[in-house]
């Protein structure tokens, strides 16, 4: 045992006196090699912005022909690095560590914007860098692939890393006052690249960047096929900080009061023919209708249950907010009946509301005597749900975590493809129902259908495994819809899919037809259904299409709820603005009211005409 330790010992003490000898050798490389390193660092920043751009194009040549066709742009993306580089040297002092920091963060981006355009077909923002905390959710929908390509590059980047680790480029000890002058001109730099619109415009206009307002998801990706990754990071850093939420000019009670008094209110004696039906709203995870596109050749078989459906009940079309993600957006706009441009369109909009209870529908359903519920067969965490959702009025929330196998559902949980069966939701909605004597509303947001599609009957046609997809949900909610005609319970079902999916960026179906910033605007058009048994009068619903965030007032008006001078006001904007999306038609101007009534009720004072009693507000202020 002495003789091991020994070893040991000395196995370490030689290690020790190499490392000591290295070090030595790397200060004499200081010093000996000044120009090398004097290169080294000049290049660098050149050298891995190439690497950055390089690795998310996949392809040198395809990184050559947008070097040709932009250079200026090019040229762009090497000051911004230098610029980066500069304050990462004045920062550290050693070259090695400021080229490691910045190897790590061009490269860990570059690599994510590689994945996630491969999987949804949409590019990185910074925006959506939120969801780091989400990392082991988001894994389930990733295509995650490494290539020789990708091991290539990294292994270069690392190449040069252990390059400059040896060489041991240094600034002097005696510059610290050069050092926090050039770290402050470069933070002076890097922030007004963001925020101060007089000094980055002409930037943009001088390299010639696409500055396009991004007002749907096709533009988005047209600006990256101009901009490329590392000037399109910058640039939608820019525009999004300058579409950042403020409070409306003139924003007090008085405003809000001007804007809900001129409508008359309905009564509010009680419910249509004294019938307070259960309220179940589905939408469902990127379900879709491809059979609008003659471009390409759908069979109903796939769609058989919902074409039932909406021939039992109505049938109409919805405006929704969104297009291949951002569930959220969708879900922000059934859940209250507000649209999410009246807060500027942000990608997460449950993340910029005020940490307070929230005026949502369910609040309404509440205070006319029903259960109320949410239901999602997935992680209670993801866009933190469990803890911001817990504010909208709901009686129960049920979840399912796969990741720690911890589930809320009631019913035997089963799997079809990567995510929750739909018919696992059928079954726990129609269990809600059952178990409830009280009339009672349920949200529900589906997972089945939500990608990765390469599982079925062959790995490699997406769109084929997600048609397969569609099949098996519309089968469950044909079984759904016969059990609750066979319940002698009055119940109203809406039905709609949240966006049309997700599909991989350079090999999806979306390439075969022809879409672009311009003619995109029916891939925001979401067939619905609206069904029930009991005989409800659909004569209330508007036969053109509207926005989202009208629906839930739709359904109040078909079980004649209660209105109060918010509804009514809600109403009156249906009828004179029936669709307010920008990403469906950025020509639509902007509307004050709806604007100045959406932040007051999730961000402002709630000043509007309310389901929450007052005093929790009041109070609230109080404590403020």
């Amino acid at each position: 045992m002495t003789e091991t330790l020994k070893a040991n010992k000395s196995t370490k003490n030689d290690y020790f006196k190499w490392a000591k000898r290295y070090n030595a050798l790397r200060e004499e490389n200081t010093e000996k090699f000044k120009w090398l390193n004097l290169a080294l660092m000049i290049l660098f920043p050149i050298f891995i912005t190439c690497m950055a751009e390089i690795n998310q194009c996949k392809k040198v040549s395809v990184f050559a022909r947008f070097v040709a066709d932009r250079p200026s742009v090019i040229l762009f993306d090497f000051a911004a690095a230098c610029v980066i580089f500069i304050l990462l040297l004045a920062a550290f002092r050693k070259g090695w560590i400021a080229a490691l920091v910045q190897s790590f963060v061009f490269m860990a981006l570059s690599i994510t914007e590689l994945f996630k355009y491969n999987t949804n077909g949409n590019h990185l923002i910074l925006s959506d860098m939120k969801l780091v905390k989400s990392v082991k959710s988001l894994k389930s929908f990733a295509y995650i692939k490494i290539t020789p390509a990708l091991i290539i590059y990294c292994a270069i980047v690392i190449a040069l890393l252990v390059v400059i680790f040896h060489f041991n480029p240094v600034l002097p000890h005696h510059v610290p006052f050069k050092r926090a002058i050039a770290g402050i001109c470069c933070t002076i730099l890097c922030t007004g690249m963001i925020i101060v619109p007089s000094f980055y415009s002409p930037v943009y206009k001088l390299f010639k960047l696409d500055t396009t307002a991004a007002t749907n998801a096709f533009i988005l990706n047209e600006k990256f096929e101009h901009n490329s990754f590392l000037a399109f990071l910058v640039e939608t850093a820019s525009e999004s900080y300058s579409n950042r939420l403020s409070a409306p000019d003139n924003y007090s009670e008085e405003l809000v009061d001007n804007i809900t008094d001129d409508v008359a209110v309905a009564s509010a004696a009680g419910f249509k023919d004294g019938v307070q039906p259960n309220v179940i709203v589905i939408m469902s995870e990127s379900y879709a209708d491809f059979r609008i596109f003659d471009q390409i050749d759908v069979d109903d078989k796939y769609y058989e249950g919902f074409d039932k459906a909406r021939s039992e009940g109505y049938a109409g079309t919805a405006i929704t907010p969104t297009y291949a993600s951002y569930t959220v957006r969708s879900e922000f706009e059934l859940l209250f009946g507000l649209p999410v441009r009246g807060i500027n369109a942000p990608n997460m909009p449950q993340r910029v509301l005020s940490d307070r209870e929230q005026p949502a529908l369910a609040q309404y359903y509440k205070n006319w005597g029903y259960k109320t519920a949410y239901v999602h067969p997935f992680l209670g965490t993801f866009y933190s749900r469990n803890r911001i959702y817990g504010r909208f009025g709901f009686d129960e929330m049920i979840f399912h975590d796969d990741i720690d196998n911890v589930t809320d559902f009631t019913v035997p949980v089963e799997h079809y493809g990567t995510y929750v069966d739909d018919k696992t939701v059928y079954d726990q909605l129609f269990e809600l129902v059952k178990s409830t004597d009280e009339p009672i509303y349920i949200h529900t947001t589906t997972m089945q259908n939500h990608q990765p599609y390469d599982q079925g009957d062959d790995p490699n046609d997406e769109f084929g495994n997600y048609l397969q997809w569609i099949r098996h949900s519309n089968e469950g909610l044909t079984v759904f819809l016969d059990e609750l005609k066979k319940l002698d319970e009055p119940t109203l079902v809406f039905f709609v899919g949240d966006h049309f999916p997700s599909m991989r960026g350079e090999t999806s179906v979306y390439n075969q037809l022809d879409l672009n910033g311009s003619n995109c605007s029916v891939l925001y058009e979401q067939e619905y259904f609206i069904w029930d048994n009991y005989g409800a009068d659909y004569s209330c619903v508007p036969e053109e299409p509207v926005s989202f965030f009208y629906m839930p007032y739709v359904l109040i008006n078909i079980i004649g709820a209660p209105h109060d001078e918010f509804i009514e006001k809600m109403n009156s904007f249906m009828e004179n603005v029936p669709v307010y999306s920008l990403d469906y038609n950025d020509g639509t101007p902007d509307n004050v009211d709806l604007d100045v009534l959406t932040y007051d009720r999730v961000i402002g004072d709630v000043y509007s005409p309310c389901p929450i009693p007052s005093e929790a507000f009041e109070s609230k202020k109080g404590a403020e």
